[in-house]
C-alpha cells in the first residue's frame, strides 16, 4: 500500500506546497506516518492537505486554534512536530 499511485501522489503534494515551512510540517509527517494509515487516516490527510499552508502553520504553532473538524487523533500527531528534520 506504500507504493500505489495514490501514495506517490499524496507525497509529491505533501512535499510540494509553495512554502519550505510548510513543505516540511506537511511532507516529513507524510514520510513519518503515512506507513501505518489506515483508509479513514488517509482521507483524512488528502482533506488536509487542501487547507491553507498559513492555516496549518497556524495551528502546528499555536497561534491559531485548531478548528472543530480537525481536532482528534491525526491532529493530535501533527501538532507533535516530532517529526521534522531540517537537513542543510
Amino acid at each position: 500500500m506504500n507504493d500505489t499511485p495514490q501514495m506517490r501522489r499524496m507525497r509529491f503534494r505533501a512535499w510540494h506546497r509553495g512554502t519550505r515551512e510548510a513543505d516540511y510540517m506537511v511532507g516529513g509527517f507524510f514520510d513519518r506516518c503515512h506507513a501505518m494509515w489506515n483508509e479513514e487516516e488517509i482521507a483524512w490527510f488528502e482533506r488536509f492537505m487542501e487547507e491553507q499552508d498559513a492555516d496549518i502553520m497556524g495551528w502546528a504553532m499555536g497561534t491559531i486554534p485548531v478548528p472543530e473538524q480537525w481536532k482528534g487523533a491525526m491532529m493530535d500527531r501533527f501538532l507533535k512536530l516530532d517529526f521534522i528534520e531540517i537537513k542543510n
